[in-house]
């Protein structure tokens, strides 16, 4: 671990030239964005063990290791919201003191790659069949040599603050060795077998599937009605005995073994244990009863096609029937299903339906909605298909994935989606492995001549056949490569070194949070976790946080296709990184969808400019008084007026509010939080009564140690918002943090500062000025409101009478009252009694705080009527919807007393804005 490290003579020198450097009058993100980057490069913040961090060493490390993007060209937004996520929650890490590691990584892809690259190889007139194995293995490796560099510079250009030195990728050398180990180790455990069973199979990709690459895609196909024809005890057809079979796949007659019928069904009981003749192959087959059967569907009689259908290969296990498979790999019918042999899956189903008819055994046919699978990548109609391939036991696995969950050492956010983690893993089947293509890990499995079966993990397999002792010369390895997700699921872990034990294994295993989108947790959480919990005795992970995707700004999902796809990159050349990272954070939540579109990017952009503007004006009106190099501190209490207060009271209450957001993995409620304490608290409310509190007024001169007080408080704030935004927002806050005065025991970057804690204030904060400031903000937005809906202009300057009862309101309006006057554009008068408002004509305003009367011609009561009356007819719809609730029995009596409490509270309080509406309206 790195102790805690000055910056250097140069490093501080930068600091005080920039900080020297007057902001530019805009923020331009291009100017900014790549230096600060360069920066923290350069000082080695990023790794745990780098130069400049300072980690707190009583603190247990923070590890997230980044799920791989795979190796196939450009990020999409999707990674982008995927890296931001996570760089927020180790960014933040990083400043509460942490030692943090962010292990970057890509995915080999298998498949994807494949496709990428076959299209190019297309292209340059080759093929995977011209160039053979090994060149085109070397072709793969110089593609995804050049496509790993791009990648890891687009997520350079979006911040994440990962630690490049420790980049991983599935197909190196240390992955590959902990594919081997893990491997080796399922098969002694008993686990990892090779077995003829039914698998998916795309016969364009020409490669078995998991079910999870299998699309169900909803599909109206057709249910054509096929007469059996019955044969006698001699095998001869008995022509007016048949019975029909209902199916939506007439090429798979050719492998059909057996038809079944519901053993209670009443109409077919009388044939179970007859025989009939499948037509075209002449095999004459069994009728059978199985409860598999459904009784409505179609004529209660249905054909059993084990090698190509997974109910029928469970049907035809239980039945002992024979398993035949008529497909070729590419999709067409092979010698076994003759006379169709050579036409596609397509050509035959056409001439069979043709033929039957012909034959006058087609029935009927009639549409039918169905459900089709198809290949998450090709979209080719995968085809069930009996196939020998190696497979995992994973029942074992999972009870251990799913004992780690119960006991608490791994949690699911949002917690719903443990219930759909249990649902799969108690229902899970085994896992083929086997993938028949070139690129990936190949299955460190040798067969000998004699049919033995030998597993090893070492590099250049085993020197002997381990049953016969066969020499390695004879021996052949097995052709097939592991399925993406085997290398995948070791992800936790392997970057870290296992199967060795390493420093990194011993320190950063189990990763603290596994961040990843809620659409792959049966993909690669659950195996992640299967295969961490068996093979290192540990949970891979203690939080798995759940993204949503990001969607149109209509809901829709993003493709291509439509044109509706957002390009990060080309975000962040438009608005900058940290504009792309606040739009994808602000209103997002964990398992929810997200709408992205023009006006959200537009926000983003806004929000960093409105920063930039705020810290501009800060630091242009730093008083002369300051001393040169003074450290970041608040002046003494005795100097802070009531609206220091009131700023510092709501810093702290977001502070809290922030923290408490980002500890529930609530980060698009952070960003929500510190947007409004920007954007409206600091920069709407209290730059401009810092302006009017600095400013000289009718030649009063502003006191210079009352100067400092509130450019301090100015400063102050500002550096625990920037310290918040910064795991959001990391460039732009590292930029404006980099020219504002700091604490003495503050480093020279914000990325390494200290996380700011809601009680940091070094004064004692007034409560009591506080509210009376928040009521006084309140009695103007009230004011303005009302002046805007009654058409007042906004230059003119109204006279203006307040009444306030007893409070803290009263309290702190003559702190407040020029301040009060400019925002409201009023000349206030301060009454000791409401009745001196009754005797005045003019514009009523009333509010929670009290009441005004802004001082106005008869010409505008007519429209000050109208809007009174708008108002009163608003505050009896939420009268009457509040004494709804109060009347129902049920809420009464099982809501908590505090909350029918504050619906009485807010009952009363409606019923005296009622009161004085009415009698305001009375008035005129």
């Amino acid at each position: 671990m790195a102790t805690e490290t000055r910056p250097t003579t140069e490093d501080s020198a930068a600091a005080e030239d920039s900080a020297a450097t007057a902001m530019a009058p805009a923020y331009r993100p291009a100017d900014v964005e790549p230096r600060i980057y360069q920066r923290w490069l350069d000082a080695d913040v990023f790794p745990p063990d780098g130069k400049g961090t300072r980690p707190d060493p009583d603190k247990p490390p923070f590890t997230i290791v980044q799920p791989p993007p795979n190796v196939t060209g450009a990020l999409h937004i999707g990674h982008a919201l995927t890296s931001t996520v996570e760089d927020v929650m180790v960014r933040r890490a990083r400043m509460q003191g942490h030692e943090t590691l962010f292990l970057p990584g890509m995915d080999h892809a298998s498949i994807a790659a494949q496709v990428v690259l076959d299209r190019i190889l297309a292209q340059e007139g080759e093929s995977r069949e011209s160039l053979g194995r090994e060149r085109y293995l070397e072709r793969m490796w110089k593609f995804v040599t050049e496509t790993r560099d791009v990648i890891a510079d687009q997520e350079r250009r979006l911040g994440i603050s990962a630690d490049w030195s420790r980049l991983r990728f599935t197909m190196d050398e240390g992955s590959a060795k902990a594919v081997r180990v893990s491997f080796k180790k399922l098969y002694d455990d008993g686990l990892a077998y090779r077995g003829e069973q039914l698998i998916n199979w795309c016969p364009g990709d020409l490669t078995s599937l998991s079910d999870l690459e299998v699309v169900a895609t909803p599909t109206r196909g057709t249910l054509w009605y096929v007469r059996y024809h019955l044969v006698d005890d001699d095998g001869k057809p008995v022509p007016a005995e048949t019975i029909t079979v209902a199916t939506t796949r007439p090429e798979t007659i050719l492998g059909d073994t057996a038809v079944a019928v519901h053993p209670d069904d009443e109409r077919y009981r009388h044939l179970v244990g007859r025989k009939v003749l499948i037509p075209f192959v002449e095999r004459i087959v069994p009728i059978i009863a199985d409860d598999v059967v459904k009784q409505d569907f179609g004529t209660g009689a249905v054909k059993i096609t084990p090698a190509h259908d997974a109910e029928d290969f469970a049907t035809g296990k239980r039945h002992g029937l024979p398993m035949i498979d008529v497909m070729t790999d590419d999709g067409h019918i092979n010698d076994r299903g003759a006379p169709f042999s050579g036409l596609t899956r397509e050509e035959a189903r056409a001439q069979i339906v043709a033929a039957l008819e012909r034959a006058a055994d087609l029935e009927n046919a009639e549409p039918h909605e169905m459900i089709l699978g198809r290949c998450q990548r090709s979209d080719d109609v995968v085809e069930p298909r009996l196939k020998a391939q190696w497979f995992i036991n994973v029942k074992p696995l999972a009870e251990r994935a799913m004992a780690s969950v119960r006991a608490g050492r791994t949690s699911f956010v949002p917690e719903r989606f443990t219930k759909v983690f249990f649902d799969w893993m108690e229902n899970i089947h085994d896992w083929n492995v086997s993938r028949q293509l070139w690129w990936g890990h190949r299955i460190p499995a040798w067969y000998c001549p004699d049919g033995h079966v030998t597993v090893s993990a070492e590099t250049d397999g085993p020197d002997t056949c381990t049953t016969c002792a066969r020499p390695a010369t004879e021996l052949r390895q097995e052709e097939d490569i592991f399925d993406t997700w085997f290398s995948s699921g070791l992800w936790p872990f392997s970057t870290l070194g296992w199967s060795d034990d390493t420093p990194d294994y011993r320190r950063y295993y189990p990763n603290t949070v596994m961040e990843t989108g809620y659409d792959i947790i049966f993909f690669w959480v659950a195996r992640m976790m299967m295969l961490g919990e068996w093979l290192t005795g540990r949970e891979p992970f203690q939080t798995v946080y759940l993204h949503g995707m990001v969607r149109d700004p209509y809901g829709s999902k993003m493709s291509k296709t439509k044109g509706n796809v957002v390009d990060p990159l080309e975000v962040i050349y438009e608005t900058g990184a940290d504009a792309l990272r606040f739009a994808l954070i602000h209103g997002s939540a964990a398992g929810a969808d997200a709408r992205l579109g023009p006006s959200r990017l537009e926000g983003g952009r806004n929000f960093a400019n409105k920063l930039w503007n705020a810290a501009r004006f800060v630091l242009s009106v730093k008083p002369a008084e300051m001393a040169e190099g003074a450290p970041l501190g608040l002046a003494e209490t005795e100097l802070i007026g009531p609206a220091e207060h009131w700023i510092l009271d709501r810093c702290a209450r977001n502070v809290a509010a922030v923290e408490k957001a980002y500890a529930a993995f609530d980060f698009g409620e952070a960003a929500r939080l510190l947007y409004d304490a920007v954007w409206s608290e600091y920069c709407d409310w209290y730059l401009e009564l810092a302006k009017i509190g600095l400013s000289e007024h009718r030649g009063e001169t502003v006191d210079g140690a009352r100067k400092r007080a509130i450019w301090s408080t100015l400063a102050w704030v500002l550096d625990r918002y920037l310290r918040l935004l910064h795991p959001i927002m990391p460039m732009v806050t590292e930029e404006i943090w980099g020219r504002l005065p700091h604490l003495d025991s503050d480093p020279q970057l914000l990325i390494v500062a200290r996380w700011p804690a809601a009680a940091d204030a070094s004064v004692e904060i007034d409560s009591h000025a506080a509210e009376g400031v928040a009521q006084l903000i309140e009695m103007t937005s009230a004011i303005r409101a009302a002046r805007a809906e009654s058409g007042i202009d906004a230059s003119d300057w109204l006279p203006a009478l307040f009444w306030l009862p007893e409070g803290s309101a009263r309290d702190a309006y003559p702190g407040l009252k020029i301040a009060l006057g400019r925002l409201a554009r009023v000349r206030p008068t301060l009454v000791d009694e409401r009745a001196a408002l009754d005797a005045q004509a003019g514009l009523a305003v009333i509010s929670a705080t009290g009441e005004a009367r802004l001082l106005r011609s008869d010409a505008d009561r007519e429209r000050e009527s109208a809007r009174l009356a708008k108002e009163l007819r608003a505050a009896e719809a939420q009268l009457s919807a509040t004494e709804a609730r109060l009347s129902d029995d049920a809420f009464v009596s099982r809501a908590p007393a505090k909350v029918v409490d504050q619906v009485r509270q807010r009952a009363a309080e409606l019923h005296e804005q009622i009161d004085a509406l009415n009698a305001r309206l009375g008035e005129g």
